[in-house]
């Protein structure tokens, strides 16, 4: 009964969004539920009530004054509430020291809700905490100083003013397919009143091949499997891509399961991109999505004619691939490409996690729309719901892609060891983290729905109707992250997934729109043309109609003319050569639109095997441009035609003015220098158009040496295990670095050239020898070389256990330090904890009183011990070590096993440090990697690890 009664009320709301009949919420009084003066809350002893500041008057106070908060105290008072909801908390204040914002803390009920920074005013201005979870009765508030340096008049407490959740079923596509249609006005039907169950599969054969254990476990523990399944297409890809099965089980999944499916694109790029070739298979190990382990250019895969974009061609054919099968299927999905891009936040790319922000927000959304235009309209693909991963950060909106090219906006919510804000630790974090909810709806108006589309803790069924977080679903992460205690509590997922607020598998209405079998079908799907004369003939395609008439046949948006582009006899389409040859080399889609059911592709090969001697020729293939005013010429370039003639000059998908851009004189074409001046700074690709054969291409670099040279730069480094880590300051000015180490002779030669981050490892150093290395920075006026330093790489000691880490917070400032740790005992005999210690090896940055915390350990928390200690001698990235250390209770570890260990580090008043270039830093990874840059002993004997 209970199912019946929600998949009824999904599809009524359904109903009632689509004839237009919602609801309003009760307008609340205009007069806020609570408000007090500053001077009439509870103050520390350190804070004064104030008139003027240092003798200037700061008149339009409310009240009797306000309160002059400098670089430390709190403010408290105490507000009550007729019920437990959400809660609007904002101040009257004014902030004139800092531009850059001054940091405070807010506090409720003696738990910690999280920073804020003041923006800076120098009248009084009103500032929003954002709306918080009060409970019914008594609840205490209070704003304690961080940076401190503020006045405050007066503190509101107000009904949180909550979006209605009311989103139109309205996809982007307009062309999209019935079933995806159908899923989005189920969708915007529970939006608001339920929350889909989700689970997100392993990928790459995991779980030893298992791909449903997560699922079973989920069904074991609560008899629910979750409504949507989330998969992962990264194996589909040009480097080592292999079928793992992922599309089949997508579309056993819907069609066969009935669920939904959602889908993330994991895909990699080259490590060495400079040396790949493109086509090249490359082992898995030599991929990667991280931008600090490749050279690729991400700015440049937007650029047509550029290496990087016919890569990520490359890539983007794979993967529609796949999406066509799906479509073929009738199986629609939620799809989520480009997930996490703006990763620990900044708007130029500077926190990114993936390879596809390297180049920041702008280049993001050319990506985003370059993906959109191509799956949409090159492949015709209408059966996606598109998905953007987007943070609450002050620079998220940069990188939102648009209401035009966005059906949904999603959240991965990580906060059960770091980031949490519930006071609790050790412990899963099932809070609803409404405020986040709310402030992604903002994000696009409450246009389009928003989606918990990662986590790790689930938040409880308490939190998420208390305080109305209307998120759509949830999508655990797979492996501990939904099987471990430490993430979820199996009790209150088994509460969850059995409440009547919780949509499940067995509780999705029906999907479908069609039998399979009413849709045409076409044969083949797929052939090849050339566009060598002699080897030209039509395609003879055979259509299934099954009761369907043929409509037309598109490529992209547009039609080919019948009769003249194609002709048509009973159930036989000739694709006729004359179109064919028109084509570009490549990829050719031609959609066959049929009177009803899904619409199949034939995909056709391009290839032009005419002589090589029938191509014309450039002379030369590459030059440079400087847009000095004083240096600026024409570039001539010579022809050599082989019998054909120029059609036209493009720069990417723009055209050339012939006469004003360049000009033609017999063989030789002049590219004028008012066309070349207009260019930014980097390479200019020309393609020459020809009337038969390829298309040579000018690479121009275009410089420009009225630049200053690049300012001074300091370069800092460690050594490890056969290589040695560099950083260095960015230097003002510069595009780009070059690594060098000197040779034997004294001279340096270039590891690296090209680099635009600040870091770069050496992996072909080798232990025992001293090394000198230099940074040079580089623009378009020259170079300016940093100091040198000396490395000695060291093979690690090896004993009885080794060290694995990864650290918890990788913020390159941050107040806490956080070391994951596991020890393995790697020796034959047991291995009594009570003789080991683990030293974490950091610089202090300044000289405060400091704290630590053991957030979880398996051997217990309290039998967890440290002490900090400053080094007698400083060393780079290392002038104090955390020494962690056991008691008698955590006990004795097997051969074989291990023993974990989450530390917290910070200051008493929690300023920051800069974790950059701390020697037992690791500033990328999130799971548990050998480590030499931490040290390990037993009674005094190194055992693991290098010193520093």
């Amino acid at each position: 009964m209970k199912t019946w009664v929600k998949q009824a009320s999904a599809m009524i709301l359904a109903f009632t969004l689509l004839l237009g009949l919602t609801t309003v919420p009760a307008a609340h009084a205009s007069t806020p539920l609570f408000t007090i003066e500053g001077e009439n809350a509870q103050l520390s002893s350190d804070l004064q009530v104030a008139t003027s500041i240092y003798g200037t008057p700061k008149p339009g106070y409310s009240g009797s004054g306000f309160v002059w908060m400098q670089n430390s105290g709190t403010i408290t008072f105490t507000v009550t509430v007729p019920a437990t909801g959400m809660y609007s908390i904002s101040t009257r204040y004014m902030q004139e020291l800092s531009p850059d914002g001054r940091l405070q803390y807010l506090t409720i009920n003696g738990v910690t809700k999280g920073s804020y920074m003041l923006p800076y005013t120098t009248t009084w201005s009103n500032f929003d905490f954002g709306i918080q979870k009060l409970n019914q009765g008594v609840n205490t508030i209070q704003v304690k100083a961080g940076w401190g340096f503020a006045y405050f008049d007066t503190f509101t407490v107000d009904y949180a003013n909550l979006d209605p959740l009311h989103v139109q079923p309205i996809l982007t596509d307009s062309q999209a397919t019935p079933e995806t249609q159908l899923l989005m006005n189920y969708l915007t039907g529970v939006y608001g009143n339920h929350i889909l169950s989700g689970q997100q599969e392993i990928y790459g054969g995991g779980n030893n091949g298992n791909s449903e254990l997560e699922f079973d476990w989920i069904h074991n523990l609560s008899g629910k499997y979750p409504a949507i399944r989330g998969f992962d297409f990264m194996n589909y890809n040009p480097l080592y891509g292999w079928e793992d099965g992922t599309t089949a089980r997508v579309i056993d999944w819907v069609n066969n399961r009935g669920g939904i499916a959602t889908a993330s694109w994991h895909i990699n790029v080259p490590k060495n991109f400079t040396a790949y070739q493109l086509g090249q298979s490359v082992d898995w190990l030599n991929a990667t999505y991280k931008p600090t382990e490749t050279n690729f250019n991400t700015a440049n895969a937007v650029v047509p004619g550029t290496k990087e974009y016919q890569y990520l061609m490359l890539a983007i054919d794979d993967l529609a691939q796949q999406l066509k099968i799906l479509q073929n299927n009738g199986v629609p999905v939620i799809f989520r490409p480009f997930h996490e891009a703006e990763g620990n936040g900044g708007v130029n790319g500077e926190g990114a996690w993936f390879w596809w922000a390297k180049a920041g927000a702008t280049v993001y959304k050319q990506l985003w729309n370059l993906l959109y235009t191509k799956l949409t309209q090159t492949y015709g693909l209408h059966n996606i719901i598109w998905t953007y991963n987007s943070y609450t950060y002050s620079t998220s909106p940069a990188w939102y892609p648009g209401d035009d090219k966005v059906d949904l906006v999603g959240y991965d919510k990580y906060n059960t060891v770091y980031n949490r804000y519930d006071g609790l630790s050790g412990v899963p974090n099932e809070d609803a983290i409404t405020s986040t909810f709310y402030q992604l709806v903002n994000l696009t108006a409450g246009k389009k729905m928003v989606a918990m589309t990662e986590n790790d803790t689930i938040p409880s069924l308490q939190n998420l109707t208390e305080e109305k977080a209307g998120w759509l679903y949830f999508c655990p992460w797979y492996g501990e992250f939904i099987m471990s205690a430490a993430n979820n509590f199996p009790a209150t997922l088994k509460t969850l997934y059995q409440s009547s607020y919780v949509i499940t598998l067995d509780e999705l209405p029906n999907l479908k729109v069609t039998n399979p079998a009413q849709n045409s079908s076409i044969t083949p799907t797929s052939a090849t043309f050339d566009k060598k004369t002699a080897n030209q003939a039509d395609i003879a395609v055979t259509m299934t109609l099954n009761g369907n008439t043929l409509s037309g046949i598109k490529n992209g948006s547009a039609s080919l003319v019948s009769g003249t582009d194609y002709t048509v006899s009973g159930t036989t389409v000739t694709i006729k050569k004359s179109y064919l040859a028109a084509r570009a080399v490549g990829t050719t889609n031609l959609t066959f639109d049929f009177s009803a059911g899904t619409d199949p592709v034939l995909a056709i090969s391009i290839v032009d095997t005419t002589q090589t001697a029938n191509n014309s020729t450039i002379t030369p293939t590459s030059a440079t441009f400087d847009k000095k005013t004083a240096n600026q010429a024409d570039i001539a370039v010579t022809m050599t035609l082989n019998g054909n003639s120029l059609s036209g000059i493009k720069n990417g998908s723009a055209s050339l003015l012939s006469g004003t851009d360049y000009t033609v004189s017999g063989t030789t074409v002049t590219i004028k220098k008012s066309y070349l001046a207009a260019q930014t700074v980097g390479t200019t690709s020309l393609t020459f158009n020809f009337s038969a054969g390829t298309a040579p291409v000018l690479a121009i670099s275009i410089v420009d040496t009225t630049v200053a040279l690049p300012g001074a730069l300091t370069l800092t480094g460690t050594a490890g295990n056969a290589q040695a880590s560099l950083s260095w300051t960015a230097s003002a000015g510069a595009t780009s670095y070059r690594v060098e180490r000197a040779t034997g002779s004294g001279s340096y030669t270039a590891l690296a050239t090209g680099l635009t981050g600040l870091t770069y490892t050496d992996t072909t150093a080798a232990n025992g020898t001293t090394y000198n290395y230099r940074i040079v920075a580089v623009n378009t006026a020259g170079t300016t070389t940093s100091n040198v330093v000396s490395l000695k790489p060291t093979a690690p000691a090896t004993g009885s256990f080794k060290i694995q880490m990864y650290s918890g917070n990788t913020d390159a400032s941050s107040n806490t330090i956080a070391p994951r740790i596991n020890i393995v005992n790697t020796g034959t005999t047991a291995l009594n904890l009570t003789n080991v210690k683990l030293r974490y090896y950091y610089t202090i940055d300044a000289n405060k009183v400091q704290a630590f915390w053991c957030d979880w350990s398996t051997v217990g928390s309290s039998n967890v011990t440290g002490t900090f200690v400053t080094m007698t001698t400083p060393k780079t990235g290392a002038d104090t070590y955390f020494e962690v250390g056991f008691t008698s209770g955590a006990g004795s570890l097997a051969p074989g096993a291990s023993a974990e260990i989450q530390i917290r580090i910070a200051r008493t008043d929690w300023s920051n440090y800069t974790q950059t270039g701390d020697y037992s830093f690791s500033a990328t990874g999130s799971s548990y990697v050998d480590w030499t840059k931490m040290t390990g002993y037993v009674n005094s004997t190194l055992q693991w690890g290098i010193e520093p």
